[in-house]
C-alpha cells in the first residue's frame, strides 16, 4: 500500500476524491451556519473545486514553490529529474520531453474516449427512429464527443510542443520547467471533471453551450463548464511558457528566420492561445454564475442578452480552429523538404502567413452568427474578414505545392500522412467558404454541410499531421522505428473511411439534414448515408486501434533506430542519439550557421558544434 501511495498521480487521485468531500463539507456549513439549505448544485460545484486543487496538492505540484516561499533548498530543474523508467511518467517531474509524452498518451486517451462517444451516437443515427439513446444522453454524447475531442486536440498540440520546441531551438528545457508540469497535470481533473458530466444528469446544449438553454438545463453542464475552465489554464500557462522559450533559449546564431517552421506555427499559436483562451473561460464562468447566484448575464427578462454569450465564445472559438491546426500545418511544411529533398519554397513567407493567420483570425467570428440575430451591418464586414483568411492560408499552399515540384519525393508513412493532411485540409478550406458567405451559410448553418467541413479541417489540419509527426519523431522518442506495414494499413485504411465519411455528411447537409439531432424523417432518404458515414467512422476506429496496437508493439519490437535515419538537417536528428538524453543539449551545444530548409544544395550547413567557452564568450559579446 505504501508503494502505491508514493505514485504521484495515484495520490493526487486519492486526494481529489478526498478535497471533493472536504469541499462537499465546507460549502454545506457554510451554507447551514447562514441558515442556508442544502442546495445539490453549487455544493457539487465547490465540491469539484475543490477536488481540482487537492489533485495537485496531493500529486506535489506546489511543493518547491512552497518550500522557495519558506526559504527551503530547492533543485534546480535540470538536477530535479529524480525518477526513472516508467515511474517518471506518473509523476510530477520536470523534463520537457517526458511532460511532452505525458500530454501525448493523455490526447490518446481523450481521442479514445471522444471517438467511442461518437461511434455510439452514430449507431444511433445509423438508421431513422431512436434505438439506444434518449434525446439528453444524444445532445450530452454529441457535446462531450466535440469537447472532449478540443482538449485532445489542444494536449496533441502541447505534446509537440514541449518535446519538439527545446529540441529544434537548441534549448536544454522550457523556460519555466515547473510551470510546464504543473500546465499539464491541471488537464487531469478538468478531463475528468468534463466527463463526470455524464453522471450528473448530463446537458442537452452541445459543445457550444449557448443560453438560454445551458442556464436551464441539468446540473452536467456546470460539471462541463468546470472541467473547460481548468483545461483553459492549461492552455493559457503553457501558451506562456512556449511563448517565452521560443523567443529567449535560442541557440546562438538562431535568428527568427533561421527558426525551424514548426517554431514559428507553435508561437503564432500560443500567442492566440494565451490571448484568446480567456474569452471562453469568461463565458462559460458567467454562466456558472448566472446559474449558481441568479445574475442575469444572458437572460433577456432580467436585462440580459444570450447573444453576447455567443460573442464572447466565439472570439475564442473561431481562433481555437487556427489554435488546432497552425501546429499541424506547421509539421506538413517541416517533413516535406525532408522527404522531398528541396528547399522549403519562401520559407519567410510561410512563417509570416503563421502570423497572419493568427491575426486575422481574430477578426472573423462573427461568421458563425449570421444566423443569431446579429445587426444586419455586421454580416458583411464579418464575411470579407472571413474570406480573408484564406490568403495567409493559400500561401502555405502555394508553398507546399512549389515545394513538390520537381522534388525527388520518398514516401515512408510519415510522407504519407503529411500528402494526406495537405488534401484532407484542402478540402477543409474549400469547403470553407460557403460557410463564411452569409448567402450560403444563412442556409447551410445548422446542416451536416458543416459538421462535414469542420472534420476536413480538423483532421488536414491536426490528426493527420499529428499522425505523421508521431511516425517522423518516434524514433527520436523510443530509439525504435513504427513499423512500416501497419503504418501503411493505417494510412490506406484511415484515409478512404474519412472520405466516405465527410462525403457523406456533407451530401445530406446539402440536402437538409439538421447537425444536433437525435432523430430524422425516414422518407428524407437519409438512412443509407447515415449507415454509410457509420461504418466510415468505425473504419477511422479500427485503423487508429491499428495505430495503437503499432505504437505498443514497436516500443519493445521495433528496428532499432541509429543516428540521422530521415537524413535530415534539424538540430534533434543531426547532433543528438537517440532517445535524446534527459539535458538535451548540455554537452552538444550548437551554432546556427544556415538556413534550415537548404536540402539538395552543395556545401551548405544549418547547424555546427561549438564548445562551451565559445559559447560563453559569444553570449557576453
Amino acid at each position: 500500500m505504501k508503494r502505491v501511495w508514493s505514485i504521484g498521480i495515484i495520490r493526487g487521485l486519492i486526494f481529489q476524491l478526498f478535497g471533493t468531500g472536504i469541499g462537499v463539507i465546507f460549502f454545506t456549513t457554510i451554507r447551514t451556519i447562514l441558515g442556508l439549505g442544502w442546495k445539490t448544485e453549487p455544493t457539487i460545484v465547490v465540491g469539484g473545486l475543490f477536488g481540482a486543487i487537492f489533485f495537485l496538492i496531493g500529486l506535489g505540484a506546489f511543493t518547491d514553490w512552497w518550500r522557495a516561499a519558506l526559504g527551503q533548498e530547492v533543485l534546480e530543474p535540470h538536477e530535479a529529474h529524480k525518477f526513472n523508467g516508467i515511474r517518471r511518467y506518473f509523476e510530477f517531474t520536470l523534463d520537457h520531453k517526458v511532460i511532452g509524452i505525458q500530454y501525448g498518451v493523455l490526447s490518446m486517451i481523450l481521442l479514445s474516449v471522444g471517438g467511442s462517444l461518437a461511434l455510439i451516437f452514430r449507431v444511433e443515427l445509423a438508421s431513422s427512429g431512436l434505438q439506444i439513446l434518449n434525446f439528453v444522453q444524444f445532445n450530452t454524447l454529441v457535446g462531450l464527443h466535440g469537447m472532449v475531442l478540443i482538449i485532445s486536440i489542444l494536449t496533441g498540440i502541447s505534446a509537440v510542443s514541449n518535446y519538439l520546441i527545446p529540441l529544434l531551438i537548441g534549448a536544454d528545457d522550457m523556460a519555466f520547467p515547473r510551470l510546464n508540469a504543473f500546465s499539464f497535470w491541471i488537464a487531469i481533473p478538468a478531463s475528468l471533471i468534463l466527463l463526470s458530466a455524464m453522471f450528473f444528469g448530463g446537458f442537452e446544449t452541445g459543445w457550444t453551450a449557448y443560453p438560454p438553454l445551458s442556464v436551464r438545463g441539468p446540473m452536467g453542464i456546470q460539471m462541463f463548464f468546470l472541467g473547460v475552465y481548468f483545461a483553459g489554464w492549461s492552455s493559457i500557462l503553457g501558451s506562456l511558457n512556449l511563448i517565452t522559450t521560443i523567443l529567449k533559449m535560442r541557440s546562438p546564431g538562431m535568428k527568427m528566420f533561421r527558426l525551424p517552421i514548426l517554431t514559428w506555427s507553435v508561437l503564432a499559436t500560443s500567442i492566440m492561445a494565451l490571448t484568446a483562451t480567456q474569452l471562453i473561460g469568461l463565458s462559460f464562468q458567467l454562466v456558472m454564475f448566472e446559474r449558481l447566484l441568479g445574475m442575469g448575464f444572458f437572460t433577456p427578462s432580467e436585462g440580459g442578452n444570450p447573444v453576447l454569450f455567443q460573442h464572447l465564445f466565439w472570439f475564442y472559438s473561431h481562433p481555437a480552429v487556427y489554435i488546432f491546426i497552425l501546429p499541424g500545418l506547421g509539421i506538413i511544411s517541416e517533413l516535406l523538404p525532408v522527404f522531398v529533398r528541396k528547399p522549403l519554397f519562401g520559407y519567410k513567407w510561410v512563417a509570416m502567413s503563421s502570423l497572419a493567420i493568427a491575426l486575422t483570425s481574430f477578426l472573423v467570428w462573427g461568421h458563425h452568427m449570421f444566423t443569431a440575430g446579429i445587426e444586419e451591418y455586421l454580416r458583411v464586414p464579418f464575411m470579407y474578414s472571413t474570406l480573408l483568411v484564406a490568403v495567409p492560408t493559400g500561401v502555405k499552399f502555394f508553398s507546399w505545392v512549389a515545394t513538390l515540384w520537381q522534388g525527388k519525393a520518398r514516401f515512408p508513412v510519415p510522407m504519407l500522412f503529411t500528402l494526406g493532411a495537405i488534401i484532407v485540409f484542402l478540402m477543409g478550406g474549400l469547403t470553407g467558404p460557403p460557410a463564411g458567405t452569409v448567402s450560403t451559410d444563412l442556409h447551410l448553418h445548422d446542416t451536416y454541410f458543416i459538421v462535414g467541413h469542420f472534420h476536413d479541417t480538423m483532421f488536414g489540419g491536426f490528426v493527420f499531421p499529428i499522425f505523421a509527426a508521431i511516425y517522423y519523431w518516434y524514433p527520436k522518442i523510443t530509439g525504435r522505428k513504427l513499423n512500416e506495414t501497419l503504418g501503411k494499413i493505417h494510412f490506406y485504411l484511415m484515409t478512404p473511411s474519412f472520405l466516405l465519411m465527410t462525403f457523406g455528411q456533407m451530401r445530406i447537409g446539402l440536402l437538409g439534414m439538421r447537425r444536433r439531432i437525435a432523430d430524422y424523417d425516414p422518407n428524407l432518404g437519409f438512412d443509407s448515408t447515415h449507415l454509410l458515414i457509420t461504418i466510415g467512422g468505425f473504419l477511422i476506429a479500427i485503423s487508429v486501434l491499428v495505430f495503437f496496437v503499432n505504437l505498443i508493439r514497436s516500443a519493445k519490437k521495433g528496428e532499432i533506430a541509429e543516428g540521422n535515419i530521415w537524413n535530415s538537417r534539424s538540430p534533434e536528428w543531426s547532433l543528438l542519439p537517440s532517445p535524446a538524453p534527459i539535458n538535451n543539449y548540455e554537452n552538444r551545444e550548437f551554432r546556427v550557421v544556415g538556413n534550415p530548409y537548404d536540402y539538395g544544395l552543395t556545401g551548405s550547413k544549418y547547424v555546427e558544434l561549438i564548445k562551451s567557452e565559445e559559447i560563453k564568450n559569444e553570449v557576453e559579446s
